[in-house]
């Protein structure tokens, strides 16, 4: 791949939801401006490798998108109020070209709020979110919300359709449904906002497929912009707790994998690479969570990373507080991921045996009975317990669920040693 390609893809990598979010605020279209981001990225590819990379790749990607929009609307011969509208913005635009100052909140974060539209459902909100913001696939989304892919697409396909309908219901009435909401509105959608921004950093922190173990650049914009919804809702706890979250596992990555990429489960780790400013930082962030009210999901999982930032090694945690925490997680949100999560911590503190008890008592969970974190986590207790034969057999059957090569080649390795 050329340089100029390179560049093409990773200003498509860093910039694409900023793009999307820039065009659906001119156009108050989601697939519109999909597509005119689309073909942007397409004229890059063209003439970069001719005309060298520009100096400003996200702003060429936007001059370039802005201008087809414009000839959208000109060749649909409607919207004259839009066509003069994203003229004025596009050449407003143009004007900051040189330093294109980072707003409190850019379009990033304006995306993620106009798509967590209060018209459509927590579910819908939340996979579109992801597909636009952070480029997942469906298939991606699905593994994160351990649902069928085919649900997913559903869901996106249901909530491009419920806006495009909402919004032409306000265009007859004169509204523009699309335009970043008020502070009532902002907070309601919190939620989602934040859920997203949780699935973007997880996705980033144990990709779902592929050839990486980890895509630290989906954390980096993760962390990115919840520094930029806690700038946006000051007072709310959950936004400094899923900062804080994320700060700390963050602090790990570079230790995660070996020279090679290979993936290092925690006990193999080398705490000497973990870093100590990231960890500084969700600190602090935790610690304005818990001051400034009763800790939600977000802040009990940073709490429980905190545990295992500052611990020297695995015996050296305080597993007993983290099934605590775990208990308290659980009874705020019960999904199947943590109560695996809590059974792992449990059988930590209290022994192989107690964590093989509740692992079993998961085995009918829908989301985990074709997901392979259910046998690796049931393979590790049961070699913890000398019970070998039956951990081969349970890597094997998890690394056949894998679908990430490098955690794949883990399991596998791990029923080798077995």
């Amino acid at each position: 791949m050329s340089s100029a390609n390179e560049a093409v893809v990773a200003a498509w990598r860093e910039q694409s939801a900023r793009l999307v979010g820039g065009l659906l605020r001119l156009t108050r279209d989601i697939d519109l401006a999909q597509d005119l981001a689309h073909d942007a990225m397409v004229a890059a590819l063209e003439q970069w490798p001719v005309s060298g990379v520009p100096d400003n790749p996200a702003a060429w990607l936007m001059t370039i998108a802005g201008r087809r929009a414009i000839d959208h609307f000109r060749r649909a011969e409607r919207h004259t109020r839009a066509e003069t509208r994203i003229a004025h913005e596009l050449h407003a635009a143009q004007r900051e070209e040189e330093d294109m100052p980072e707003p409190v909140e850019d379009d990033t974060l304006h995306l993620m709020l106009l798509t967590c539209h209060p018209a459509l459902t927590v579910e819908s909100q939340v996979a579109l979110t992801l597909r636009l913001v952070a480029g997942l696939t469906s298939r991606e989304i699905a593994r994160a919300y351990l649902v069928p892919e085919d649900t997913i697409v559903r869901r996106i396909t249901r909530a491009k359709s419920t806006l495009a309908q909402v919004t032409r219901s306000a265009t007859a009435g004169d509204e523009a449904p699309l335009d970043l909401p008020g502070p009532a509105g902002r907070q309601q959608r919190l939620p989602a906002v934040l859920n997203v921004v949780y699935l973007v950093f997880t996705e980033g922190y144990a990709a779902t497929t592929g050839d990486d173990w980890m895509r630290p650049a989906l954390c980096d914009e993760a962390i990115r912009v919840g520094h930029l919804v806690t700038t946006a809702f000051p007072d709310q706890p959950e936004a400094y707790g899923l900062l804080a979250l994320m700060w700390l596992q963050a602090s790990r990555i570079d230790a995660r994998t070996d020279e090679t990429g290979a993936a290092l489960l925690l006990e193999h780790q080398d705490r000497r690479r973990y870093d100590h400013l990231a960890i500084r930082r969700g600190t602090e962030a935790l610690g304005r969570a818990l001051s400034a009210g009763p800790p939600g999901p977000y802040t009990l999982q940073a709490a429980i990373a905190a545990c295992h930032a500052r611990a020297a090694g695995v015996h050296d945690t305080d597993w007993a507080t983290i099934a605590g925490l775990y208990d308290a997680l659980a009874h705020l949100n019960a999904s199947p991921i943590v109560l695996l999560n809590r059974a792992v911590a449990h059988s930590m503190h209290a022994g192989p045996q107690a964590g093989l008890e509740l692992v079993d008592e998961l085995a009918a969970a829908p989301g985990l009975r074709n997901h392979h974190l259910l046998p690796s986590v049931r393979a590790e207790l049961l070699t913890r317990l000398d019970r070998h034969t039956e951990a081969r057999q349970e890597f094997r059957l998890a690394a056949g669920l894998a679908t990430n090569t490098r955690e794949r080649d883990l399991l596998l390795g791990r029923a080798e040693r077995s």
